[in-house]
Formats: C-alpha cells, structure tokens, sequence
C-alpha cells in the first residue's frame, strides 16, 4: 500500500557523479532536493577506474568548478598522483588526470551533501516515476520506491548510471547486479518506457582489482607525478595538495603469450560467444577486443594504479575482459610482473539501459516531457566527468525551471561541456560517448586555463557561484588583462643582453628594439626566459602567469579561432521556427526533412549538426526563413 512522504521542488535519482552536481546545484540554489541512492555508502562511488580528468575530461572538471560544481574540490582533496597530459604538444589540448583516493573520494561527497542546506540523502530503490494527474502547486511528477513510499516533486532529474536492469557479465556467468556488487534497479525502465521515452542497452566494463603485495614491481616501468601541482579548483590552496600522500603508477605489457591465450579462448569471450548483446564503448575496448582487432600488435600498454591510500587494491588498466575467470588468471599470470599476482575483484562487463539522447533539449530536459530531466550514463555517455558535467547542468536547469527562469543552455564555442551536450542532443550516440579534445573545433579558446573566464559569470548569473568566488575571478582576470598589456608596452633593446639568451634556445638575436609580447611569440621563447631582461616584473601566481603567456603568445590563432566562433554564434542565433513543417520546405532533402522533423533543431546552427543534414540542405533552410522574414515585414506594413 503507497503512502504519501513529502513533496520537494527537485527530485535526484542516483546518487554518482551526475546525481551529486544535479543534486547540489538545485539546492544550493534554493530549491528542496531530495537525492534517492540505492546504498547510502555508494555515493559517489568509482566503479570503473580511480581517476579523474585526462583528455577531454580534465577540460571537463575545470569547467564544472568554473560554474561552482563540486567534483574539482573533492578531487583535490582525494589525490594520489598529478599529471598534466600532453604536454609535448599545445596548451590547447594539456589535460589534467589525478589518480584519486576512492573511498576518501566517496567520504567527502557524502558529507558534502549531508551538510548541504535544503537537500536530503535518502537511501531507496526508486521504481516509478509517474506524472500526476493534477499539476498541484507545480508538483508535476510522483516518486514511489521499492517500499511503496511516495515524493511529489515539482523537477526529476534521472541519474541512474550503470543501474538501469544491469547485469554483470563474466564468461557464461550473468546475474541481475549493479556495479561493484551493489543490486540493480530492476523495475525503473518499465516506468521510463511509459513515460514515452524511447531506451537504448549499452554495456561497459573494468579490469580486475590486483593485490599490490602480489605484484613484482622490479620489472615494471615506474611512474611518479608531477613535482609541480596545479589544482583543479580555485578554491584549493597549493599546500594543501602538497600535503597530501604521493603514490607511483607503474606501467607493465601485454605479450605474445597473452595474446595465445585470449586468442586460444576467445569464443568463450561473451563479447564473441553473443552473450553480450549491449553496445560497449569504442574507446575503452577490453583486452580481448584489442587483440582480436589489432592482430599484428605484439603487446599492449597497461596502467597499475592506487586505489587508494592505506588499501593494497590495485587497478590494472587497459586490461578489462568479461573472460571467464579462469581464463583472467592465465592471462594476467601472463604477464611480467604479475605471473603471482593475486586478483582481489574479478574483471566484469555489465549491460544496461539508458536513453535516446535526442529525446532530450540543450537543457538536458525532455522535450516531451517539461520537468523531467536526464544526466550522465543515463543519456549514453561514459566517464566520471561527462556525467558530472551533465548533473551540474541538469541540476541547475531543474533549479531554473521551478523558478520559472530560462534554462542555462551551453554553446559549443563557449565550453566542452557545451560540446558534449551538443553532441549527446543534436547527433545522438550508438554507443557510450566519452568526451576527447578532437570533439571540439574550439579547442584553443577552451583551454583548461581558461574555463573561468568562459564560465563564471554564467554560474554567478545562474545563483550557482557564489559571490566571493566571482570576486576572485574577477580579480585574477584584473592581473591577466594588466599583464597582458604590460608585456604589450615594454620594449626591449638589442642592448639590454636578450640576444644572448635568444642565442642559448635557438632563436634569432633581434636588431632593432621590440616587445615583450612579441617575442612571447617565439616558439623557443617563454615568460621565465625573458625574467632577466624584464627586471619591472612583479611576482604573480602561475595561473595567471600561464594564461597570460598563452594569450600572448598564440594571439593570431586565437583571433581567428574567434572569429570562427563569431560565425558559429550567427548561425545559432538564426532561430528556427516552432512549427515549421519540413516535408514542406522546397529544396529539402527527403532524408533531411525526415531528420529535422525527428530532432525539431532550435536553430541554424543546430540543424547544421545533424547527421543527413547537407550544406546545401542548410542553404535551403536560411533562404526560406529569409522569405518568411520577408513575408512578416510585408504584412507589418499593409497593417
């Protein structure tokens, strides 16, 4: 028998990454939340590996902090090891990874949100949402749970994960589990599928746990971070971090012997055999998968990295399987180093339902349904900070949309969490989406350095970002700009001993006096070079420091990167039509109409997008709104 609990303005379910940025933001900007969790001890869980950031995905976690998410701050808190990624290339694709403590990851969540004003942590398997009949004060939607306990909310937000009637998948061994033993939410699809909403079943997988006291660390390659710390969130002090423990990764390969044994054995791989039926993520391919679609590679790079400090867990990347376990063993005993190697946590595949992610808008709510909302796993991406990233947008949007304000809608010129967004809402995904530099085509104006000022004064604009933390932006971006234009201003002659230091990295001497600035521009010439000839320096934090060198030195590529943006903001502002009807639309392609009839695009820009959707098709489109403009303006003057 149902019985009635409370009502609250926005409802959370799953408590992962998505679910705790959806969760915070909505009540931390004022709205009574509710975040319902299978376990109370899995928030924030780290079930697939113990990092956070890397290619793509630290550009992620900048600007998740920028807006005034949580996952940067925690980040900091928890970290083992820091790398920047890429730095043998441009800074337009330097990407932050930390190794990260999980469960002091998961502690520190916890007590984040139990501290949060306004939102309560409930432990419940959430089985039906269902929209009410009367729209009752705003309350649009009932939650009831496994135990026949009933919410009203005014806002869902789905963050189901991996969840959704998830099975785990080992050799011919499958059972109905969530990740990490947890159980599944067995009966919540059959509830979404109700609502009208079209499901896909997509699958993902992790390595085995190895006992690191089992491991022959002798003939493994070590690798230690990064002596210089960058934080991921303003509000970390570098002392803190260097407080905190430092531990090694090691790296170890595959070999021919493995890949006998995996090729020995691979139909009974589920992946092979037909058991496995979701799709898995191109990316992050097992190692079964790899052997099989690289034949002639004769070994394959591993990762053995800390799960945590003060625990003998090890994860061992790039080596997930769904292989029988018996069949791990052989292959990981394989391998040198770990031919004793323990293994504390088998490796598993695990299917599960998520959605059509062009059922969703740019606000990453239901087009068809106002006041439901989708975020991570739940709209068919992978990774950590993809769904945190969408957690902090849905929760500000459900935040936005009780208090009937325009929703926060990201452009791809303006952030990755723009592009993934785009991406997930105008071109869908067949598979798992995992976010990467090569996604966006503004790569150098969305540099990690720079997500505050990209960001910021939308998460003060939207209440999210408090007003401290917008005052110290504002004040570093102060020391930018002055820097910047001191640099521009000095002049430096021949005389004053730069040709010797150009000499020493290769760089042509100068004959005549010129700019700081511009010999930023040098590619061999860097801020720290030209300290002994710049003697009016003053002494400004790092951060400041590299995003000023930065815009100094690829000025010419950024303003034409800008104005690319410039054109990309036109097309998205050439609105499209509420009820336009495509079929109609003179020129159109068939498939065209078809497409842009299915995915209704808010714009040009956004038509553009769209997969089936030609240049020419986009020509056809702006003469006909320009006719239709044409047409509005006669009829205002015969008025």
């Amino acid at each position: 028998m149902e019985y009635f609990v409370e009502s609250a303005d926005v409802a959370v379910v799953g408590a992962g990454h998505a679910g705790i940025e959806a969760a915070l933001a909505a009540a931390r900007m004022g709205c009574r939340t509710i975040l319902f969790t299978i376990s109370n001890d899995a928030v924030g869980n780290m079930p697939c590996n113990p990092s956070i950031g890397g290619t793509g995905k630290g550009q992620l976690v900048f600007e998740i902090d920028a807006l005034g998410g949580e996952m940067g701050r925690a980040a900091d808190k928890v970290m083992l090891q820091d790398r920047m990624l890429n730095l043998s290339k441009g800074p337009a694709v330097h990407s932050k990874r930390i190794q990260a403590d999980r469960r002091l990851y998961q502690d520190i969540m916890k007590k984040t949100i139990e501290h949060t004003d306004g939102l309560s942590l409930i432990q419940a398997e959430i089985c039906e949402i269902r929209k009410l009949e009367n729209d009752n004060d705003g309350y649009r939607f009932a939650v009831v749970d496994r135990l026949s306990a009933v919410w009203h909310a005014k806002t869902v937000i789905i963050c189901s994960g991996t969840f959704l009637d998830s099975r785990i998948i080992i050799g011919d061994v499958i059972y109905p589990s969530g990740p990490d033993g947890l159980h599944p939410a067995a009966f919540l699809t059959k509830s979404i599928l109700d609502l009208g909403v079209k499901m896909l079943r997509f699958k993902t997988g992790t390595p085995p746990r190895i006992d690191a006291r089992t491991v022959d660390y002798s003939v493994l390659e070590r690798q230690d971070g990064e002596e210089k710390l960058t934080p991921y969130s303003a509000d970390t002090d570098i002392a803190e971090l260097d407080a905190r423990p430092k531990l090694p990764c090691y790296i170890a390969y595959t070999n021919e012997e493995t890949h006998r044994i995996i090729r020995e054995h691979i139909s009974e791989s589920p992946l092979y055999s037909g058991q496995i039926k979701g799709v898995g993520p191109r990316y992050c391919p097992s190692i079964e998968d790899k052997v099989v679609r690289f034949p002639d590679k004769t070994r394959h790079q591993l990762f053995l990295e800390p799960m945590g400090d003060g625990t003998h867990e090890m994860y061992l990347q790039g080596f997930s399987s769904s292989m029988p376990s018996y069949i791990q063993a052989q292959m990981l005993h394989s391998i040198k180093g770990f031919e004793n190697a323990v293994v504390m946590r088998h490796a598993y595949a695990i299917e599960y339902d998520c959605i059509d992610s062009t059922q969703l808008s740019a606000a990453l709510m239901f087009k068809e349904i106002p006041g439901l909302f989708g975020a991570g796993q739940f709209n068919g991406t992978s990774g950590y900070e993809e769904a945190a990233a969408q957690g902090l947008i849905a929760g500000m949007n459900a935040a936005l949309f009780v208090k009937g304000k325009a929703p926060v809608t990201l452009t791809r010129n303006s952030s990755y969490i723009g592009t993934l967004i785009d991406d997930l809402v105008t071109k869908g995904t067949n598979e798992p989406y995992r976010m990467m530099t090569s996604r966006s085509e503004f790569r150098l104006i969305l540099r990690q350095d720079n997500a505050d000022d990209r960001l910021s004064e939308i998460g003060y604009a939207a209440g999210l970002l408090p007003e401290d933390k917008i005052l110290r932006f504002r004040a570093k971006k102060a020391q930018i700009e002055a820097e910047k234009a001191r640099l521009r201003s000095v002049i430096i002659s021949p005389k004053d001993g730069i040709n010797e230091i150009l000499e020493s990295v290769g760089e042509p001497p100068i004959k005549t006096g010129i700019r700081l600035s511009e010999l930023l521009k040098r590619p061999n010439v860097t801020y720290e070079l030209l300290a002994p000839v710049d003697p009016e320096r003053k002494p400004l934090p790092d951060a400041v420091v590299f995003t000023a060198q930065t815009d100094l030195k690829y000025e010419g590529y950024i303003k034409k990167e800008l104005a690319d943006a410039a054109r990309f903001t036109k097309l998205e502002k050439r609105l499209l039509p509420e009820d336009i009807c495509y079929k109609n639309v003179l020129g159109l392609s068939t498939e065209a109409a078809q497409k842009l009839d299915k995915f209704r695009p808010l714009s040009i820009g956004a038509a553009s997008r769209i997969s089936g959707v030609s240049p020419a098709d986009i020509s056809v489109l702006l003469i006909y709104l320009d006719i239709k403009n044409k047409e509005r303006e006669r009829a205002d003057d015969q008025e």
